[in-house]
C-alpha cells in the first residue's frame, strides 16, 4: 500500500518539476543579454509550446497543457492573481421578465429587496414579494406585471401569485446558470493557466480565480459585460478567397526576401574567412566554416531558384506550400464548393499575430470579419477534443452590426431532431420572428453562424425559410452540449448583469514573497521537530521522523493528485500537520515505554502499545477530522485551502503514524538485533514517568483562573468598542501599500481621513516596518466598478500627498521615489454578512458534532458535555487574548482565518481531550467508579507526558509560523499559540474536572433518589 501510494506521489508531482523547467525555459527565452525580461514574450513562449510534447513517462507523451493540469498549482496568494466573487444582480433580471414596468410601487419593493438582502439569508425574489406587499401592492396588479407575452407560454392572467413567483425563480436561477456558462467560455478563452470557476450553491454568487493575472481592468470588464450573442451570415469563398491569396504572396515575398538577405550574410562570412585562409589562418577550424558555408549558399540559392514566387493561391494544402499563411490555415471544400477554415490549436497564436498586422489587415475585405469557434470539436468515439480550431468567415453587415442579435429570443431548450439525435429548440418573439424570416429566406442552403461574445458556437445550415421564429438547431451535438448551448441562447433573452461583491488582487512580489515564508516555515518547523524526536525517543525517534517525512510528501502529492491549489493557508495546514502528526507516534511510543516498565519484553511491548493506542489515535483524529470537514464546507477561498490540506493531513498522519512506523519496527526486528531498537536516550529515560499530581483538586482555581481572563477579555471588547474586524465580516476595501521608507501607521490614519470624508479607517503595520495594511469602510455599500476606482484614487491621492512621492502601478519595478500597492481585497456588505454567519454556522456544528461523536463513543453524556464545555472554553479564551492584545497596542483582525485558527483549535483540544478520556475509560474498566476522583488522577497522570510532549512540539512549530509565516498569518499563528496552551490546560483543568464535578451530581442524585 505505502509503495503503490508513494509511486503515485511521484507520478503526480513529477509534472510539478517538469512545469518548472518549462516555466523557467521561458523565463530564459524572454530575457535578453542585458538581463531585462519582458512578460509577453515569456507568455509567447508559453502558447507557442502549450499543445506541444514537452514531457515523456512510461511511453506516453504529455503536451504542456496536460503537464499544466496535472501539476500541483499554487494558490492567488503565492503566486499572485486576481480572487473574484461575483454576484448576478436579479433585480434587472426582475424587471426585464416584467418588461421594465415603471410602476412606483414595483420599483420600491425592488429597492427595498436589495436593503433586505444584506441582513437577510432569505431569497432575493420572497424579499421583493414581501416587500411588494407591505408597500400596499395587490396581488393581481403583481401578476399582471409578469403575464405578458414573453411569458404567455408559461403564465397567463389567471395564474396565482405564487405561479408567478416560481416562474420568476426559476428564470433567476436559470440566469445565474447562464452567466456562469458565458463567464466559464469567457474565462477559458481569457489565457490564464489553471483558472478556476464555480457557482456557490444555494446563492447567485459565482467565484473565480485567475492565477498570475496583472491587468485587473481588462478582467473587470471582460466579467462584468453583458454577453453579447448575434446571428450572422457566413461569407462565401468568393468573398474573402482573393484576400487570403494576396496575404499568402505578402508573406511569401516577404519570407524569401529574408532568406535572400541570410544568403547574402553567409556570402559575406564565407568571403571573411576565405581571406583568413589568403593571409595563412588556415586553422581546420576555418577551412571548415568555408566548406559548410559554400555548401549552405549553394542549398539555399538552389531552393530559391525552383520557388514558383508567381504562385498566388491557395489551392489546397497537399500542394508545396512556401507561405507562412498557407503553413497554418487549412481550407477544405465540400461537394457544394463551399470552403471551410481550421489552423492546428498550437498554431492560433501565430495566425493571430499575421492577423494583427496593419499591412495584412489593409488587404482584408471590408464586408467580412473572421471569428474563431468556441471550442474544437470532439471525436464521437474519443470525446477527445481534436487538435484544430475552425475558422468562420463572416459577413460583417452594415456598420459592423449583426442583422439579429440575442435580444429577440423568448426561449431555448434542448430537445431532440427528426431523426432523435440532440438539438435545441428556439423560440423567438413578433419581432425576432420577421427578420429571422427574411434572414432564413435569404440563405437557404447556406450557414448562419451563433456567435457569442465573438465566438461561434454554432454555424447551422439554413434548410429553408423559418415564418414563425420557431427553429429546431441540431448537428453532432451531444446532450449536455445541448443543455450549454441552450443556456447560453437564452443569455440573450434577459439582462443579467453581474457585479463584484467581493474581489482580491495579488501582486507577484507579494505572492512571492509569501512562497518564500512558506517554505521556510516548513523547512525551520520540519527541522525542529526531527531533531527534538531523536533526542528524546532515540531510534523510535529515527523511525518517527522516516514516518513525518513520508507524510509531508503524501499530502503534497495528494494535493497534486486532486488537483487541489496550495495556498499560504494550506502552508500552515502543512506545518500545524507536522506537529500533530507527531502526537500519534508519541502516544505509541509512551505506550511501548509504559509497557517496558511493567516487564514486558521488547515485540510485546510494541505489539501492546500499537493496540492500545489505536483507538485513542482513532477518536482525537476523527474529531480533529470533523472540524475539518466543517470548516471546508462553511469556509471559502483560502480557507477551503487550509481545510483540504488539514483533512488530507489527518488521514497521511493516522496512515505513516501507526502502519508505516509499524512495518519499519517490524523489519527492525527481523534483522536479529533487537538491541538497537530503543525508545529513550540517557535524558529522556524515566522522565514524567512516576507522576502523582492531583489534577482534581486545582479544578476550582482553574475556574477562578479562566473566568477572570475571560471577564477582562469581554471588558475589553466593549472598551474597544468590539472586536477588531477585518473586511471578511465588515465589509470594505483594504489595500497593502509598500514603501521606500517606514511610516508611522496612526499618521498615515490621520492623513487620509479627509480623502476618506472621515469614514472608519484603519492601518497598521503589515510585517515590515515599510509596508502598511490600509483598510476603510468608505462608499463600504456601493459595490459598483466606479467606486472601487474612487476609493483608489482617494487612496493614491492622500497618499501621495503625505509622502510627497508618486504611485506605480506595476509592483514588479524598483524605483525609490515611489510606493506600490501590493494587494487589494473587497468584501461587499452582503457577503460579509453572509460570511459573518458561516461562521457562526461552522463553530456551532463542530461543537454539536463532536458532542454527538463522544457521546456515542463514550457512553457517557457527561464526557460530551465536559468535551464542549472546554472547546467553549477554549474559543472565548482566545478571543479574550486578542481583545486584551488590542489593549495592549497589539492589533490583530478577526476574519475567516482567525474563524479557521479557531475550528483548529477546538480540533486540537478535542484530540488532547479524547485521548484523557481514552484513558480514563480505560481506568474505569478496571478499578470501577468507586472513588471517581482518584481514578481520574490516575488516568492524567498516565498521559501526562504525551500531553506535554505532544503540546511542546506543536508549540515550536506553531511559533516559527508565527515568526517567519508573515503578516498574512501572523494572527492565525498568535491564535493557535494562545489555543495550544489553553487547550492542553483545559483538557486538564477543565474538560475532566466538569465531567467529575457532573458525574458526583449525578451520582448523588442517584443516592438520595435511593
Amino acid at each position: 500500500m505505502t509503495t503503490i501510494v508513494t509511486l503515485l506521489c511521484i507520478y503526480y508531482l513529477s509534472f510539478t518539476f517538469v512545469s518548472k523547467r518549462v516555466q523557467k525555459e521561458a523565463t530564459t527565452y524572454a530575457t535578453d543579454q542585458g538581463g531585462v525580461y519582458q512578460y509577453d514574450k515569456k507568455q509567447h513562449y508559453l502558447d507557442s509550446v502549450w499543445r506541444v510534447p514537452v514531457y515523456s513517462l512510461l511511453g506516453q507523451e504529455y503536451t504542456y497543457e496536460e503537464v499544466k493540469d496535472n501539476e500541483l498549482s499554487l494558490g492567488l496568494d503565492l503566486q499572485g492573481g486576481m480572487h473574484v466573487t461575483l454576484e448576478v444582480t436579479p433585480d434587472e433580471i426582475i424587471k426585464g421578465l416584467a418588461g421594465n414596468p415603471k410602476d412606483k410601487t414595483f420599483l420600491k419593493a425592488l429597492e427595498n429587496a436589495k436593503g433586505l438582502q444584506k441582513n437577510s439569508q432569505a431569497s432575493f425574489v420572497d424579499l421583493f414579494s414581501q416587500s411588494y406587499e407591505e408597500l400596499g401592492g395587490q396581488d393581481t396588479r403583481f401578476v399582471q406585471f409578469f403575464a405578458n407575452s414573453a411569458n404567455r407560454d408559461k403564465i397567463s392572467l389567471s395564474s396565482s401569485k405564487g405561479e408567478v413567483l416560481d416562474l420568476v425563480k426559476d428564470e433567476v436561477d436559470g440566469a445565474i446558470d447562464r452567466s456562469f456558462n458565458i463567464l466559464r467560455t469567457r474565462i477559458d478563452q481569457f489565457g490564464t493557466s489553471q483558472p478556476n470557476i464555480q457557482r456557490i450553491q444555494g446563492t447567485g454568487r459565482i467565484q473565480i480565480e485567475l492565477p498570475g493575472v496583472d491587468d485587473a481592468k481588462r478582467v473587470r470588464k471582460l466579467l462584468q459585460g453583458v454577453a453579447k450573442l448575434e446571428f450572422r451570415e457566413v461569407a462565401d469563398y468568393q468573398e474573402f478567397g482573393a484576400s487570403l491569396a494576396a496575404i499568402s504572396d505578402l508573406l511569401k515575398k516577404e519570407e524569401e526576401a529574408k532568406k535572400g538577405t541570410s544568403i547574402i550574410n553567409e556570402a559575406e562570412t564565407a568571403a571573411e574567412d576565405l581571406g583568413a585562409l589568403l593571409n595563412n589562418d588556415s586553422t581546420a577550424d576555418t577551412l571548415a566554416r568555408v566548406i559548410d558555408s559554400t555548401t549552405q549558399e549553394t542549398d539555399l540559392a538552389t531552393q530559391l531558384e525552383n520557388t514558383d514566387s508567381t504562385d498566388s493561391t491557395l489551392d489546397s494544402l497537399t500542394n508545396a506550400q512556401t507561405s507562412p499563411l498557407q503553413r497554418l490555415l487549412a481550407i477544405q471544400f465540400d461537394q457544394r464548393g463551399k470552403a471551410y477554415l481550421s489552423v492546428n490549436l498550437k498554431d492560433t497564436a501565430q495566425f493571430n499575430d499575421i492577423m494583427k498586422r496593419e499591412d495584412v489587415k489593409a488587404l482584408l475585405p471590408p464586408g467580412v470579419i473572421f471569428r474563431w469557434q468556441m471550442k474544437p470539436d470532439e471525436d464521437p468515439d474519443t470525446k477527445k477534443a481534436f487538435d484544430v480550431l475552425s475558422l468562420y468567415p463572416l459577413r460583417a453587415g452594415r456598420g459592423g452590426k449583426a442583422p439579429l442579435t440575442g435580444e429577440v429570443i423568448t426561449n431555448a431548450y434542448e430537445t431532440r431532431d427528426e431523426r432523435q439525435r440532440p438539438a435545441i429548440s428556439m423560440s423567438m418573439n413578433p419581432t425576432g420572428a420577421k427578420k429571422w424570416k427574411k434572414l432564413t429566406g435569404e440563405n437557404i442552403n447556406r450557414s448562419i453562424a451563433i456567435v457569442l461574445d465573438n465566438k461561434v458556437l454554432s454555424a447551422p445550415n439554413v434548410q429553408s425559410e423559418i415564418p414563425n421564429g420557431q427553429s429546431i438547431i441540431s448537428g453532432n451535438y451531444t446532450f449536455e452540449e445541448t443543455k450549454d448551448m441552450a443556456n447560453l441562447l437564452k443569455a440573450g433573452k434577459l439582462p443579467a448583469p453581474t457585479r463584484i461583491v467581493s474581489e482580491a488582487i495579488i501582486g507577484p512580489s507579494l505572492g512571492k514573497e509569501a512562497q518564500t515564508q512558506g517554505v521556510m516555515s516548513i523547512l525551520i518547523g520540519l527541522g525542529i521537530v526531527l531533531i527534538f524526536m531523536v533526542f528524546y525517543y532515540a531510534k523510535g525517534g529515527l523511525v518517527a521522523n522516516a514516518a513525518l517525512v513520508f507524510n509531508i510528501f503524501f499530502i503534497v502529492g495528494i494535493l497534486a493528485q486532486l488537483g487541489a491549489a496550495l495556498t499560504l493557508p494550506g502552508i500552515a495546514g502543512i506545518v500545524l500537520t507536522i506537529g500533530m502528526s507527531i502526537d500519534a507516534n508519541v502516544l505509541i511510543f509512551e505506550r511501548i515505554r509504559e509497557e517496558l516498565r511493567n516487564g514486558s519484553s521488547l515485540l510485546k511491548a510494541i505489539t501492546n502499545g500499537y493496540d492500545k493506542a489505536f483507538w485513542s489515535i482513532f477518536d482525537a483524529n476523527f474529531t480533529t477530522l470533523l472540524t475539518g470537514f466543517i470548516l471546508f464546507y462553511f469556509g471559502e477561498g483560502p480557507i477551503k485551502g487550509f481545510a483540504i490540506t488539514l483533512i488530507i493531513g489527518i488521514f497521511c498522519s493516522f496512515f505513516s503514524a501507526v502502519f508505516i512506523t509499524r512495518v519499519l519496527f517490524t523489519w527492525m526486528s527481523k534483522k536479529g538485533d533487537k538491541s538497537k531498537i530503543s525508545f529513550a536516550t540517557p535524558f529522556s529515560k524515566g522522565l514524567l514517568s512516576n507522576i502523582n499530581w492531583d489534577f482534581i483538586s486545582k479544578r476550582k482555581m482553574a475556574y477562578v483562573f479562566s473566568g477572570i481572563f475571560i471577564t477582562l477579555g469581554m471588558a475589553a471588547i466593549i472598551m474597544k468598542g468590539g472586536l477588531n474586524y477585518g473586511v471578511d465580516f465588515k465589509g470594505g476595501r483594504s489595500y497593502v501599500v509598500s514603501f521606500n521608507a517606514p511610516h508611522v501607521a496612526s499618521d498615515v490614519e490621520t492623513a487620509l481621513l479627509s480623502d476618506f470624508e472621515n469614514a472608519g479607517t484603519d492601518v497598521k503595520t503589515f510585517g515590515a516596518s515599510n509596508v502598511l495594511k490600509i483598510t476603510t469602510s468608505y462608499l463600504v455599500d456601493d459595490e459598483s466598478t466606479e467606486a472601487d476606482t474612487k476609493v483608489r484614487g482617494q487612496l493614491i491621492a492622500g497618499l501621495e500627498s503625505f509622502t510627497k512621492q508618486s504611485y506605480i502601478e506595476d509592483d514588479t519595478k524598483v524605483d525609490a521615489s515611489h510606493f506600490t500597492i501590493s494587494s487589494s481585497e473587497k468584501v461587499g456588505a452582503t457577503i460579509a454578512d453572509d460570511i459573518k454567519s458561516s461562521a457562526g454556522k461552522a463553530i456551532i456544528f463542530s461543537l454539536i458534532a463532536i458532542f454527538l461523536y463522544i457521546l456515542i463513543r463514550f457512553r457517557k453524556w457527561q464526557f460530551g458535555l465536559g468535551a464542549v464545555i472546554a472547546l467553549l472554553h477554549d474559543a472565548l479564551f482566545v478571543i479574550s487574548a486578542f481583545a486584551i492584545a488590542r489593549v495592549l497596542g497589539i492589533s490583530f483582525e478577526i476574519d475567516q482565518v482567525f474563524i479557521a485558527s479557531i475550528l483548529t483549535i477546538i480540533g486540537y483540544s478535542i484530540n488532547d481531550t479524547v485521548v484523557v478520556f481514552d484513558r480514563i475509560r480505560e481506568t474505569l474498566g478496571k478499578f470501577g467508579t468507586n472513588d471517581v476522583k482518584k481514578n481520574f488522577n490516575v488516568a492524567i497522570n498516565n498521559t501526562v507526558s504525551r500531553t506535554l510532549i505532544t503540546s511542546l512540539t506543536t508549540l515550536l512549530v506553531v511559533f516559527v509560523l508565527f515568526l517567519f509565516g508573515g503578516a498574512v498569518l501572523k494572527g492565525f499563528s498568535f491564535a493557535l499559540l494562545v489555543g495550544i496552551l489553553i487547550g492542553t490546560y483545559s483538557s486538564i483543568f477543565i474538560a475532566t474536572p466538569v465531567v467529575v464535578d457532573f458525574y458526583n451530581i449525578g451520582e448523588k442524585k442517584k443516592q438520595r433518589q435511593q
